[in-house]
């Protein structure tokens, strides 16, 4: 199996790597990609820099590069360039014979849906959405499979753009979704100064420490018997800020995020990244508060529409917000069928694939979507001719 993933930010490389292992775990052997490596060096600086400089301090333009990628336009134009630029090393990738080939980077799922468009990429194609809010950017109707982490991204992204996505679970480490040890979790806030009669609200920021920190901490401890605890990521500056803070702890790049969220009341997000699907795997609460542009506020607005995490505006809605959540109390995500996880079903497209041989074969066309199990349709091989079509 080859994952691609992205390093820009942690997120898409904590998932990919997440389900690398589930595989190697299941007998599949995996090899994992950086989609930039595939890049022009400049292109790779502005895929990466650009992305939190824009993001941080021109959030009206990244917004609206965001929203135009929508629909044809000089954005979406400019972003298939490097979709294109990529080609020819992700062409070379994939020509190593794998059985599938996994995506967890929307540019990634524009690259290799040309690829399997034009009959260079023979391997079942599937893209697996890190985001709650879709995005077109992630779809691409040649890929065989896309897959989301909720019910409520899948039924978005379904209905917008009419390319069946199917829920497939999130791809966290198993110790997030652990029983909460309450030994564990006194333990951890009171090694961060917190008491009982207090309200711990976990606020993440990514990996970049991204959006006005600042602002979201002072309105978070002016909550009623609140204390933010920020996990700033490698952002240096924004944890000098938040450190300066009274009221507020302030956290660098952290290994032990499970424990966290364990001793957490409610998580506060700005992006609803890896951080906020974990927070829903361990049962945390969360609230969407001063998000970042473009994908942060459409993520918050799936979240919101789907009951998942409020979106308050302003200072005083997010304190009725994070106390209502706080009182809550643990909800985790409903369990899915056995099998019916990201990694199971992949590893049977993968397994499935290899015994037929389609995958290197140019007499036989794409596998359908049908044999990651969740289609009622016979999987078999396909002349050419006669190729199935992706869904």
């Amino acid at each position: 199996m080859l994952v691609i993933t992205g390093s820009v930010g942690a997120g898409h490389d904590g998932v990919a790597a997440e389900l690398a292992r589930r595989l190697e775990a299941d007998g599949v052997r995996t090899e994992t990609r950086d989609f930039l490596a595939a890049l022009p060096r400049y292109q790779r600086a502005v895929l990466r820099d650009g992305y939190a400089l824009s993001a941080t301090h021109v959030p009206a333009v990244f917004d609206w590069f965001f929203r135009c990628g929508e629909h044809d336009s000089l954005a979406r134009r400019l972003t298939l360039r490097v979709c294109r630029a990529a080609r020819p090393a992700v062409a070379r990738w994939v020509d190593e014979g794998y059985d599938a080939v996994v995506t967890t980077f929307p540019f990634a799922a524009q690259t290799l849906g040309s690829l399997k468009e034009d009959g260079s990429l023979l391997a079942p194609t599937v893209c697996y959405l890190t985001d709650p809010a879709p995005h077109r950017l992630w779809v691409h109707p040649a890929l065989d499979a896309h897959l989301t982490v909720t019910e409520a991204t899948a039924a978005e992204g379904t209905a917008r753009y009419g390319v069946p996505m199917e829920v497939a679970g999130p791809l966290v480490p198993t110790a997030v979704g652990r029983p909460l040890d309450p030994a564990e979790r006194r333990r951890v806030r009171a090694e961060l100064g917190i008491g009982d009669d207090r309200t711990m609200a976990l606020m993440v920021t990514g990996s970049l420490g991204m959006g006005d920190i600042v602002a979201s901490v002072e309105a978070v401890r002016a909550a009623p018997r609140t204390v933010p605890v920020v996990l700033c990521g490698r952002n240096e500056r924004v944890l000098r800020q938040v450190a300066a803070l009274s009221g507020a702890v302030a956290l660098g790049w952290r290994d032990d995020v499970p424990q966290l969220l364990s001793a957490a009341d409610v998580l506060v997000h700005n992006a609803g990244g890896l951080s906020l699907t974990e927070a829903l795997v361990a049962g945390l609460p969360a609230v969407s508060y001063e998000v970042i542009a473009g994908h942060g506020s459409a993520n918050a607005a799936t979240l919101a529409a789907s009951g998942l995490a409020p979106w308050p505006r302003s200072p005083a809605e997010l304190a009725d917000a994070l106390a209502a959540q706080a009182a809550r109390g643990r909800v985790q995500l409903p369990p899915l069928p056995s099998g019916h996880d990201a990694a199971s079903r992949v590893a049977g497209l993968a397994r499935r694939a290899h015994a037929s041989g389609a995958h290197c074969d140019p007499a036989f066309g794409r596998i359908s979507a049908s044999q990651l199990g969740g289609r009622s349709t016979q999987t078999q091989q396909v002349p050419q001719q006669a190729t199935v079509t992706a869904v």
